[in-house]
């Protein structure tokens, strides 16, 4: 079953969210999971995907206009209704905004038909709400990407057995 990873990244924080989830995805039996770019987006494998996560980063605590965009333009010709839906974000600062970014993935997700996935606190620890938020070291230096990768991977690895439930 294919699974895709859709993000805008401007520092490269966000790719390596978007590289960890499929690490996690692609850890599940029948799961082939890849990762895009917007700008570089194999759309077929899009369409033939069951879910789909897509992540941004944060700025003024809001996802990127691109990303955004991306999204409005795209929800029809990549057929996001019926898809398992998910998010997930990167942020600067400790209290950066990632929340509100997933929530506003999320909505338009909703709002396009999608069946959107948190594993919430049914999965056990680590908990993740609504999806992963990773904080870079770009500002804080006690902080760093690295520290996040286990709930990214995680976090693929549960979004996809979810998806194998509901999709046999």
């Amino acid at each position: 079953m294919k699974l895709a990873v859709v993000y805008d990244s401007k520092t490269g924080n966000t790719k390596q969210g978007a590289e960890w989830i499929v690490e996690g995805m692609n850890s599940v039996d029948t799961v082939e999971a890849k990762a895009f770019n917007i700008k570089e987006c194999d759309e077929e494998f899009i369409k033939e995907a069951k879910g789909l996560i897509i992540g941004s980063p944060s700025y003024a605590a809001t996802m990127t206009p691109d990303i955004h965009g991306w999204m409005l333009a795209n929800s029809k010709k990549l057929a996001f209704a019926g898809k398992l839906g998910g998010a997930f974000a990167t942020q600067q600062f400790t209290h950066g905004g990632g929340s509100a970014v997933i929530q506003e993935i999320l909505t338009i997700e909703m709002v396009n038909g999608m069946l959107c996935y948190s594993g919430g606190n049914s999965e056990g620890m680590p908990v993740i709400h609504l999806g992963p938020v990773g904080v870079n070291n770009n500002k804080e230096a006690f902080n760093g990407m690295d520290n996040y990768k286990d709930y990214f991977t995680i976090f693929g690895s549960r979004f996809a057995k979810k998806a194998v439930e509901i999709n046999n």
